[in-house]
């Protein structure tokens, strides 16, 4: 079991990071084309995807910002002894 939790938070994680570089690069993309309709629709809809998946990753696993603390289903205040994904918590 909890082999298998490691792997879905592993997912997760890398989710995140690969939608996150898709945020970053369409906000690069819009500092040079700030008119560019489509490419405002593409980053919304990815923000929205993003914004979903730290929910999801900080009901699960606990928050990776401190915006999604209040996702969390916990009772108890886990944001500085959870392990860290740059600490191997992944």
């Amino acid at each position: 079991m909890n082999n298998m939790m490691n792997s879905e938070k592993e997912r997760l994680y890398h989710d995140i990071g690969v939608i996150d570089f898709v945020v970053v690069e369409m906000t690069e993309y819009l500092d040079t084309h700030p008119t560019d309709k489509e490419a405002m629709e593409y980053l919304n809809h990815y923000v929205r995807m993003k914004n979903q998946a730290m929910r999801e990753y900080a009901m699960k696993f606990g928050p990776l910002r401190i915006s999604d603390a209040d996702s969390c289903n916990q009772n108890e205040w886990k944001w500085a002894t959870q392990d860290w994904p740059w600490n191997g918590g992944c």
